[in-house]
């Protein structure tokens, strides 16, 4: 039998984590607590300390996760075969067909219906 426990996060990782978040939090409130200072310097403040942030939650096994699904979702987008620019046209305009024809197609049954019930409430002679 085979039954998989998870552990809760280690305690230094959990530290870790809520360093990058008491570090954004801080980042933030310090753009906006210094208005007076250059919106450059404090963009480029911000910047670094979400990349600090950002560094110190990769060293976790929750961020080291989430880096390893980034690297795989990025070689499987690698792996796609687009579409021509000829197909992408054909399909636009197979499916602006299939549209207006639907269009029609329920116009006429409301037009069909909405006559059939006002002949039967007698409001149409």
């Amino acid at each position: 039998m085979n039954s998989n426990v998870e552990s809760s996060p280690p305690a230094l990782d959990t530290a870790k984590l809520v360093f990058a978040l008491a570090l954004l939090v801080s980042a933030l409130a310090a753009f906006y607590f210094f208005a007076e200072w250059p919106k450059l310097t404090r963009v480029v403040g911000l910047l670094v300390a979400i990349g600090i942030a950002v560094g110190v939650a990769s060293q976790t096994v929750k961020g080291r996760s989430i880096a390893a699904f980034i690297g795989d979702a990025q070689i499987e987008v690698r792996k796609v075969v687009w579409p021509t620019r000829q197909e992408t046209i054909q399909t636009t305009v197979v499916v602006m067909i299939v549209v207006v024809v639907a269009a029609i197609f329920l116009w006429l049954l409301d037009v069909l219906l909405g006559g059939l019930i006002q002949w039967l409430m007698g409001q149409k002679g």
